[in-house]
């Protein structure tokens, strides 16, 4: 785990230093769904359309590739959610 965070402290400067970045917010669960050995990476956006630009864009990127190549082999599976606000 302190490796692949070591990793994602770099996916995180990467995102501050440069602003073609989405900007996350990261989380490590401490139960739910996988609560050990498990980041969340959440980020909001206005649509659906700017979220798959934006995962068209992290898929595209050099610099994203090579850190997630790094990254990857620490990484037993992955999963998307996408959430639309409920307003009662």
């Amino acid at each position: 785990m302190q490796e692949y965070l070591a990793l994602e402290d770099q996916f995180a400067t990467m995102e501050a230093k440069h602003p073609e970045f989405p900007r996350g917010t990261r989380y490590l669960p401490p139960s739910g769904r996988e609560s050990s050995n498990t980041l969340v990476w959440e980020c909001d956006f206005d649509t659906l359309e700017q979220a798959q630009q934006a995962l068209a864009f992290l898929m595209a990127d050099d610099r994203h590739e090579d850190l997630f190549r790094q990254q990857s082999k620490y990484i037993l599976g992955t999963y998307t959610e996408i959430y639309k606000p409920y307003n009662a």
